[in-house]
């Protein structure tokens, strides 16, 4: 079975779940500092609850995570390649179930506009049927979303989808970014905008009804400390 996960005991033991664990674990880039910063934290990292806590939105006042999986991989149609999540995160709030998809970020992109990504060779992916899958999953047929960068869409279908699956009526896309001067965050504020969202730096915005679920959005800027380790 491929849905059976081990616990780590230490951030350490993210490593071997990278893509590349040689070229992916350095200080200074999101892998590490994620994994230390999640791993070492009680509940969610203080920097991501001062964001939920400061929100006016009820279900994030007391949230807590029920579990917490690394690198965790979300099949889509058009091929094998899944969108891998840097996190996925099942947690709960006054009572209702909450999924969340975290992405990671220091001073990385949110890869490319879809508009390149479209002509991007990869024998592997069937892209029309991909994209296709993603805006009808989200809502968007028809908007234009070429400018837009094709990783924010897939990890909030990630969110969606996950959600969808263990029967939660809260999903989240949350960039948690330990860039201190919010690099890339004007892509993040340009996508938000295909919802009718105004994106706000270290916010949870939303809720867009999508399918009887709640799709929020949110940026954290990570302690700097992590960058360290």
């Amino acid at each position: 079975m491929k849905n059976i996960y081990v616990t780590a005991d230490k951030p350490e033991d993210w490593r071997k779940l990278l893509a590349d664990p040689i070229k992916h674990w350095r200080s200074g880039y999101s892998a590490k500092a994620l994994a230390y910063s999640w791993q070492n934290a009680k509940g969610f990292p203080t920097t991501v609850k001062k964001v939920f806590k400061k929100s006016d939105i009820d279900i994030f006042q007391d949230i807590e995570p029920l579990i917490a999986l690394p690198e965790y991989k979300v099949h889509l149609p058009g091929g094998p390649r899944a969108s891998q999540n840097d996190i996925f995160v099942l947690a709960k709030g006054k009572g209702q179930l909450i999924a969340i998809a975290v992405e990671g970020k220091v001073s990385e992109d949110f890869a490319s506009k879809i508009s390149k990504w479209k002509y991007l060779k990869d024998a592997k992916t069937n892209k029309p049927q991909r994209l296709a899958f993603l805006l009808k999953t989200l809502k968007l047929e028809g908007k234009d979303i070429d400018t837009l960068r094709y990783q924010l869409l897939h990890r909030t279908a990630s969110a969606f989808l996950e959600a969808k699956k263990f029967n939660a009526k809260n999903a989240v896309m949350l960039v948690h970014s330990f860039s201190q001067t919010y690099e890339h965050f004007e892509d993040y504020e340009q996508f938000l905008k295909l919802f009718g969202l105004r994106g706000k730096k270290d916010t949870i915005v939303g809720p867009v009804k999508i399918d009887e679920i709640n799709l929020y959005f949110g940026w954290v800027r990570g302690d700097k400390r992590y960058l360290m380790v």
